[in-house]
């Protein structure tokens, strides 16, 4: 059921456009709930050109300057410029929030999760190169090892009858660098180090580094970023189902957030103890009840694995109170990615 031949799975670094607006909105959840643990927050960001706008709304007993938390966000994506910087964040409205005070979920829809024991971080191998790819990228421009690298970058890789046939790297640089320097030093020093150590063969593979030419222009300076326009990204690289709702900017008691997670947890666990080799599990709730309206887990081959996940709580709050979810952890998963890494509950099983 989940045998894809040929798929494509993308990877952005923490400086392209969009992912910085994700950073902002995870990182002043992280300020209310550092403060304010019981906090309700809905957090958009909306920036390009010099200018940057946060909206939402929020329910809280924390003080937060949202203006300085965004400048530090910016500033650590890897940007020196300015921004003009507009705040209309306003408190949530109690409709919603009566709803939700009873233990409610604070949305409906449709949430997935996703597990596979291809690698060791239970994703597909084409999410994990392919995020391999921009962790380097970082790693090298923060450090200093490629001096002309800057923040915002992008990485794909392609795979098709069981080898990988593409990789594309683009990444912006300074004005002072030739392409063919470019082209030479990422395959060199980016792509060839992260297969090697996966030890993938890119015998089959063409390798595109920078296939527009020039890319010194980046971030805010040559586009607009929105919080939540990377949610492919975010979950299983469009190979897999997302509900289609965001992650960035959203406490737990949204379920787009906390059941995403938690049903990523169920995939895992149900992986982890052999009744499968890749896993989808399925989750539905309605605005207001506790109760999700469906629980489904399915294998590769369509059989249903749902009985294995009565024994979890899939409640707003028992998903909050397993996966602790009132902790200021979220900037990091805007940042660095939401599954495969370490110090997450909803990655331990």
């Amino acid at each position: 059921m989940f045998t894809l031949t040929t798929h494509t799975i993308e990877s952005v670094t923490a400086g392209h456009p969009d992912k910085i607006c994700d950073q902002i909105s995870d990182a002043i959840l992280d300020e209310c709930l550092r403060q304010d643990p019981t906090s309700r927050v809905a957090v958009e960001s909306f920036g390009g050109h010099g200018k940057l706008v946060i909206g939402g709304e929020v329910t809280t007993r924390a003080q937060v300057d949202y203006a300085a938390i965004a400048a530090e966000v910016y500033r650590r994506a890897g940007y020196s410029d300015l921004l003009e910087i507009t705040v209309n964040v306003v408190e949530q409205s109690p409709d919603i929030a009566m709803g939700v005070d009873t233990g409610g979920a604070g949305d409906q829809g449709i949430m997935y999760g996703y597990a596979t024991d291809e690698t060791p971080e239970f994703l597909p191998l084409a999410q994990v190169l392919s995020r391999g790819l921009t962790d380097r990228l970082t790693e090298a421009r923060e450090s200093g090892e490629i001096e002309w690298l800057r923040p915002d970058a992008k990485a794909q890789v392609v795979f098709s009858e069981g080898k990988i046939t593409s990789v594309l790297v683009s990444c912006q640089h300074s004005d002072q660098v030739s392409q063919e320097e470019i082209k030479k030093v990422v395959q060199e020093k980016i792509i060839q180090p992260v297969f090697i150590e996966r030890k993938v063969s890119l015998e089959h593979a063409e390798i595109l580094v920078n296939p527009s030419g020039r890319f010194v222009l980046g971030g805010f300076q040559a586009d607009t970023g929105l919080t939540g326009r990377k949610i492919m990204v975010d979950t299983y690289g469009g190979v897999f189902p997302h509900g289609g709702g965001a992650f960035s900017g959203k406490d737990a008691t949204k379920v787009d957030r906390s059941a995403a997670y938690a049903a990523r947890h169920a995939a895992k666990y149900l992986v982890t103890k052999g009744l499968a080799h890749r896993v989808l599990v399925s989750l539905a709730y309605a605005i207001g009840r506790a109760e999700p309206l469906m629980v489904s887990a399915v294998d590769e081959n369509g059989k249903d694995l749902s009985k294995y996940l009565s024994g979890f709580d899939f409640t707003p709050r028992g998903i909050i109170a397993r996966l602790d979810l009132q902790k200021p952890v979220f900037y990091e998963t805007a940042r660095r990615g939401h599954f495969g890494r370490e110090g997450v509950k909803w990655e331990e099983v």
